[in-house]
């Protein structure tokens, strides 16, 4: 057996994370270790993987004990993980973060040709095409992922641990990892994968877990279940609805974009969205759906065209300015444009509508932790209170609060930049009816997705962007699966174009 782990516990406080979890996998074996967010996956894997010391229980490597004091000497041990929010120095070069921690040194000095040497093996193994020489902060956030990702590789670990690995990749990104977690169980390493696409799990991996609540709830082979048996041991009830609708109606039009251009990108951007829309945005990574929603809500300087809201040409405008009128940004970037990590829940829930908790320009700190508590509730978030810093939740919960900011605020036109990134099946069908109701109050959603499934199952309409500019847009009962990565390849685009002013 590669890895055993018996009866772990861990506790925050009085918050029981993990109560008794146990689990084993074979070399070259691929574990899916399957919950919701708050169900004390991370919190495992970060016990696996030297970040936290168990309370109580034992974990095995290759027979023998198995008890890391930190994140280094584990990695040194052989187990490497890749944490779904990414952990680089923006600073310093990508081969630079690569070997960060183990560096190669030759008579006491840092080696550069090995260093480089190994950062160019381990980003080859990925066909990434990144430059190693590179800054980190230069680089996209599928980028910064893939970096990631070639930083646990580097020295071959013996167990490789994936938090939501594919959460920024493109698909042909995520086939090359595919491919790599291939070739790395045919040479005997052990993988553990943790994703919220069940699919994704499938592909990977054998075997699988589900933990609730912090306790094992169901384990087996894949090839032996249903995918609804699996969702029901991870939320303890029926999800028969993935992809919840609620009826609404579409208006007039709302927000226009007349040959939208950025700096680099977009390079032109032109749709018509309506009122009480759910309106869709997908394509390749480079496409510029990010970067389209930063220059609507005034956060990256526009070189041309137009933005307007309501018949009004907003272009240029500050996000203060777009806030006041009812515009808000959900960014993908949760951890470093989305939240203020170091401060409490109630605070980056109320941050940018002060007026309900507030008198005489002071906040009222009971009214502050009772409208937080109230939202907290109806979004879901799992916590110790409304005090807690936001940085100590899992990734999930930070993004209900992220988004839950913007129902608040009680935003007219959302534009929301990868919205269900990192939550949980069960979490994301919440999330899928809060959009839904916002349609239904006349509130119009921009949504920008990766995942397919998604915008077909939730929008009214779908645009496709490719190479900076949007190229066909059409009702989302018209588009299939494989037309939309046509038209984001530049292909089959024709039939589309007439949907550009919607």
């Amino acid at each position: 057996m590669r890895l055993r782990l018996n009866g772990i516990r861990k506790s925050f406080g009085a918050t029981r994370a993990l109560k008794g979890v146990s689990l084993s996998v074979t070399a070259g074996a691929g574990l899916a270790v399957i919950g919701e967010n708050g169900a004390g996956k991370s919190t495992l894997m970060k016990v696996l993987s030297g970040a936290h010391a168990p309370d109580e229980g034992t974990m095995e490597l290759d027979g023998e004990r198995y008890a890391p004091e930190d994140p280094l000497e584990a990695r040194r041990r052989g187990v490497a993980m890749i944490y779904q929010e990414l952990n680089l120095v923006p600073h310093l070069s990508v081969e630079a973060n690569i070997v960060l921690g183990v560096e190669p040194s030759r008579w006491g000095l840092l080696d550069r040709r090995k260093r480089r040497e190994e950062a160019r093996k381990a980003l080859a193994d990925l066909h990434s095409g990144i430059d190693p020489a590179a800054p980190v902060s230069a680089l996209t956030i599928a980028q910064q992922q893939l970096v990631e990702i070639a930083r646990a590789l580097v020295h071959e670990p013996k167990v490789l641990i994936l938090d939501e690995p594919t959460s920024s990749l493109t698909g042909v990104d995520v086939e090359h990892l595919y491919q790599v977690l291939d070739r790395l169980r045919a040479r005997g390493v052990s993988v553990l994968y943790i994703s919220h696409f069940l699919e994704e799990c499938q592909r990977v991996c054998s075997d699988y877990v589900v933990l609730r609540d912090g306790e094992s709830v169901g384990a087996g082979r894949l090839a032996g279940i249903a995918m609804r048996d699996i969702i029901h041991m991870m939320v303890g009830r029926e999800v028969t609805e993935l992809y919840p609708r609620t009826p609404h109606t579409i208006g007039k039009p709302i927000l226009e974009l007349r040959n939208l251009a950025g700096e680099r990108k977009p390079r032109s951007m032109t749709c018509t969205v309506r009122e009480g829309e759910i309106f869709g945005m997908f394509g390749l990574i480079g496409a510029g759906r990010t970067e389209t929603l930063r220059a609507m809500f005034g956060l990256d300087p526009v070189s041309g065209g137009t933005v307007s809201l309501n018949g009004v040409e907003v272009t240029g405008w500050t996000p203060t300015r777009l806030l006041g009128c009812g515009v808000s940004l959900l960014s993908e970037d949760r951890k470093q444009e989305g939240l203020l990590l170091n401060r409490s829940i109630a605070e980056n829930l109320l941050l940018t509508r002060p007026s309900p908790i507030s008198r005489g320009g002071f906040i009222r700190l009971g009214a502050e932790r009772r409208m937080a508590l109230d939202w907290m509730e109806r979004l879901e978030v799992k916590a110790q209170s409304a005090e807690q810093s936001i940085g100590e939740l899992s990734g999930g919960n930070q993004q209900k609060v992220a988004f839950g900011r913007l129902l608040y605020h009680q935003a007219r036109l959302l534009l929301l930049d990868e919205p269900t990134r990192g939550i949980d099946v069960g979490s994301k069908a919440s999330i899928y009816r809060r959009i839904g109701r916002a349609a239904e109050q006349g509130r119009t959603v921009v949504l920008v997705s990766s995942y397919i499934p998604e915008l077909l199952g939730v929008c009214d309409t779908v645009a496709v962007c490719c190479r900076g500019e949007i190229v066909a847009v059409k009702p989302v009962s018209e588009w299939t699966e494989q037309d939309l990565v046509s038209a984001a390849i530049g292909q089959g685009t024709e039939s589309g174009l007439e949907g550009k002013e919607s």
